[in-house]
C-alpha cells in the first residue's frame, strides 16, 4: 500500500477512535504515530519536525502559570465580579467567552483557554451549571480573535511572513481596513450564536460570598507574559518558537518564585496534565504524515484547479475548502501549503492577493471551530473538562462549533471581499 494511503487510512481510522472515545486519546493517536515510523511513512526526523514546540512550550509554561492562577483565587475573584446578582446567568456566560475573544486577539489561543478556563469552571460552580458548552465558547471564541492580529495565532504569523505583514498591517494596511475588522465583524455575528447556545440558562445570578485572593504574583506574570508575547511580534524574523520560550521562561519564573515563597506544593510530574502534551504530539506527527506523504499539497493542488476563471468563485472555493479542511487537519502544515497557492491563483486571475490570503487565514482559523480536534486550543478545552469530571461527545462540540464557525465566515469572508477584492 503506497504511504499516502497509509497515512490517510492510520488518520481516518485514529479519528474515529477519538470520536468514540472508547479508548485512552493519547495511546490512540501513538498507537498511530508508532505503526508509521515502523511502516517508514514517516522518517523519525519528519516526525520530530512536525511536532510544534511552539504549542507545547505554551502548553507546558501555561499549565504551570494555571495552577498557580487557581491556588491565587483570582479566578473564583473575577468569577464573583462576572456573577452580580443583577446580571442575568447568560450574560455572565457570555461575558467570559467575550473575555476569551480579547485576551486571545495578543495571546497565543492555547495559552487563552488554559488562562481563561480556571475562571470558568469557577463561574461554572457557582452558578450550578454544565461548564460543558461553556468551555466550549470559550475555545472557538479564542480561536476566531486569534486571526485578528500578528500574535495572535500561528496561521498569523505565517500570512504576515508570506505578505511581509507588520502588526499594524492587520489593523490598517495600503489604506485600507485590515483583516481585524473582518475578524470583529465575525465575532458580532458569531456572539449571537453563542447567545442562543446559552439563553437556556435562566435567571438571575445569585450574591456569592466575597473572596479573598491571596497573591496576585501569578496574575502579574500572566500579564507581562501577555505583553511580552506582544512585544515579540516586533522582533525582525523571529522564531518560531519564541512565543512557547517566553511562556517557559515565566513558568520558570513562577517556578522560582513558588520555591522562595513555599506558596504552593506543586509536584510536576502528578499535579500537570501531561496526558494533553502526549495528546498534542501525537497528534502533530499524524498530521505531519499527511504533509510529508504529499496528501496536503495534493489537495492544494486540487483546489488550485477549481479557483480559475470567476474571482469571486475562486476566493469562497479557498475560503469554504479551508473551512472543511481545517476543521479535521491541523491548519499550521495546511496555511504553509495553501499561501503560495492563494497567491498564485489571485496572479492568475487578476485580483489583489491579499484578498485570497486573507480569506484563507478566515478560513484556517475558523474551520477548526468545527471539532474538537480541529484545533489545539479545542484539544485543551475538552481535556481540562474530562479532567474536571465532564464528559465531551463529538457531538456536543459540533453543536456549537459548526453553526459559529458558518455566522463567523460568512460575515467575515464577505467583508473582506468587498473590501480586498
Amino acid at each position: 500500500m503506497p504511504a499516502k494511503a497509509i497515512a490517510t487510512v492510520t488518520f481516518l481510522i485514529a479519528y474515529v477512535m477519538l470520536i468514540r472515545q472508547k479508548v485512552n486519546p493519547p495511546y490512540v493517536v501513538w498507537t498511530g504515530s508508532v505503526l508509521l515510523l515502523a511502516l517508514k511513512v514517516i522518517t523519525p526526523v519528519q516526525a520530530l519536525r512536525s511536532i510544534n514546540l511552539n504549542v507545547i512550550g505554551i502548553f507546558i509554561g501555561m499549565m504551570i502559570l494555571s495552577d498557580f492562577f487557581i491556588h491565587s483565587k483570582v479566578p473564583a475573584y473575577l468569577a464573583c465580579v462576572l456573577v452580580h446578582p443583577k446580571r442575568s446567568i447568560s450574560s455572565a456566560v457570555l461575558g467570559v467567552c467575550v473575555l476569551s475573544g480579547v485576551v486571545s486577539a495578543v495571546v497565543d489561543n492555547v495559552a487563552t483557554v488554559l488562562m481563561i478556563a480556571p475562571i470558568a469552571l469557577e463561574v461554572s460552580r457557582r452558578l450550578k451549571i454544565t461548564p460543558v458548552p461553556f468551555l466550549i465558547g470559550i475555545a472557538v471564541s479564542a480561536n476566531l480573535q486569534g486571526a485578528a492580529t500578528l500574535v495572535g495565532d500561528s496561521t498569523s504569523i505565517l500570512l504576515a511572513t508570506a505578505a511581509d505583514m507588520t502588526f499594524a498591517d492587520f489593523f490598517w494596511m495600503k489604506g485600507r481596513l485590515g483583516i481585524f475588522f473582518s475578524v470583529q465583524l465575525g465575532a458580532i455575528a458569531s456572539f449571537y450564536i453563542l447567545y442562543l447556545a446559552f439563553r437556556k440558562y435562566k435567571g438571575k445570578c445569585v450574591a456569592v460570598e466575597a473572596i479573598q485572593v491571596t497573591s496576585w504574583v501569578p496574575t502579574i506574570l500572566m500579564t507581562l507574559m501577555m505583553l511580552t508575547m506582544a512585544a515579540s511580534s516586533f522582533i525582525p524574523d523571529r522564531p518560531d518558537w519564541c512565543i512557547g520560550a517566553i511562556a517557559l521562561a515565566y513558568a520558570a519564573i513562577g517556578l522560582i518564585w513558588n520555591q522562595m515563597t513555599g506558596y504552593k506544593p506543586l509536584d510536576l510530574v502528578r499535579d500537570l496534565d501531561w496526558a494533553t502534551v502526549f495528546l498534542l504530539g501525537g497528534l502533530f506527527i499524524l498530521i505531519g504524515s499527511l504533509t510529508s506523504t504529499g496528501l496536503v499539497g495534493d489537495i492544494a493542488s486540487l483546489i488550485s484547479g477549481w479557483t480559475k476563471g470567476n474571482a469571486f468563485f475562486a476566493y469562497n472555493v479557498i475560503v469554504w475548502m479551508s473551512v472543511i479542511v481545517s476543521a479535521f487537519v491541523d491548519n499550521i502544515p495546511y496555511t504553509m501549503a495553501m499561501l503560495p497557492v492563494a497567491q498564485l491563483v489571485s496572479t492568475g486571475i487578476g485580483t489583489s492577493p491579499y484578498v485570497m490570503m486573507f480569506g484563507l487565514l478566515l478560513g484556517t482559523t475558523l474551520g477548526g471551530n468545527i471539532t474538537p480536534i480541529g484545533a489545539s486550543a479545542n484539544v485543551v478545552a475538552v481535556s481540562l473538562l474530562r479532567k474536571d469530571g465532564h464528559k465531551v461527545s463529538f457531538g456536543d462540540f459540533v453543536r456549537i462549533g459548526l453553526p459559529f464557525t458558518i455566522a463567523a465566515v460568512l460575515v467575515g469572508s464577505l467583508f473582506n471581499w468587498v473590501v480586498w477584492r
